[in-house]
């Protein structure tokens, strides 16, 4: 699941892989403008905190190149909306954020001299690089924690480092198993991880959503690892709805439960109350794959996202290195 393979300019249009038609069809989904790319962030077309954040950088990207075709006069105002729209099409997470504001910070000190458009690609192309280093290292932390014969339990897409991490598995010769869960609506699980897991050679398992505690009751699960796509200082961890149920029954069973968390907490949220959960079009569990599931004057509720409590969790690796709850 290499970002650049799935996201890339061609020409003037940004083609996205579309993410909901993985593993069995490759279907390119192109975009000429930033408000095309919101849409796309919007319709789940790019998943995962970090790709999205870059896929909105790209659409920034679109944008000045778009305002450097009108003329100078007004482009930051043009610029600054743009990042405003782009920014609100996924609020949980910090990542799209944090990087559209970097962007527009390096367009100020350097638009005087090189393009916005040139700016920012440039800016992208050193992100995407960053982002590899810390998948890489992120994994190779997280492996420390892996003994042969282990079966891990992961939950929706947990990004580049949980392959990292299994691929540094295999390679020193730890045979480990992988569950994962389907993680519906959008069946990230099976779709993404399931499928890259089993592309590298490891053996690997699907599960329905509602399995995971019968897999732990039966002492199936040695290990439980998730991503977040955000983290507050207080520790709270928010990540794809199903996360806390299964820290909640990790628990009770006592299963280590580790959080891939990449670059670490946001400091600019000091505490989990202060996150956002992003409630999505009640239609995504009302329909799979488009066909009613049920009746027509049943609701539906679509939290993409929960709170997962500092308690719950055995410990949070990055880059830098695995950081082991406090008893």
């Amino acid at each position: 699941m290499d970002l650049e393979d799935n996201v890339f300019l061609e020409g003037e249009k940004l083609v996205i892989i579309d993410r909901r038609k993985l593993p069995r069809n490759i279907v390119k989904v192109t975009c000429g403008n930033h408000e095309e790319v919101a849409r796309a962030i919007e319709d789940m077309v790019v998943q995962g905190a970090g790709d999205i954040a870059v896929t909105a950088g790209f659409g920034l990207y679109l944008a000045a190149r778009e305002s450097e075709r009108i003329g100078e006069k007004g482009q930051k105002e043009r610029l600054m909306r743009a990042a405003g729209r782009l920014r609100v099409t996924r609020p949980t997470g910090f990542h799209l954020a944090a990087l559209l504001n970097k962007l527009l910070t390096r367009i100020d000190e350097e638009a005087k001299d090189r393009e916005a458009s040139i700016v920012i690609l440039d800016f992208l192309k050193s992100t995407l690089k960053k982002q590899r280093e810390i998948s890489d290292a992120t994994g190779k932390h997280a492996e420390t924690l892996l003994q042969a014969g282990d079966t891990i339990l992961t939950h929706c897409f947990a990004g580049a480092g949980l392959l990292y991490m299994l691929k540094y598995a295999k390679n020193n010769g730890k045979n480990i198993r992988v569950i994962c869960t389907e993680t519906r609506p959008y069946l990230q699980g099976a779709r993404l991880t399931a499928w890259s897991v089993s592309q590298l050679g490891i053996p690997t398992t699907l599960v329905t959503d509602n399995m995971a505690a019968h897999c732990m009751s039966k002492g199936m699960v040695s290990k439980i690892f998730t991503a977040a796509d955000r983290i507050a200082m207080d520790g709270v961890v928010a990540n794809k709805v199903g996360t806390l149920q299964l820290a909640i029954c990790a628990k009770f069973y006592k299963i280590p439960l580790y959080i891939l968390a990449y670059g670490g907490p946001d400091r600019r949220t000091p505490k989990g109350e202060g996150i956002p959960i992003e409630e999505r079009d009640e239609r995504e569990v009302l329909e799979f794959l488009g066909t009613p599931i049920s009746g027509p004057d049943v609701r539906g509720y679509y939290p993409a996202f929960d709170l997962t409590p500092p308690e719950l969790v055995t410990g949070i690796i990055t880059a830098k290195g695995v950081e082991l709850a406090r008893k």
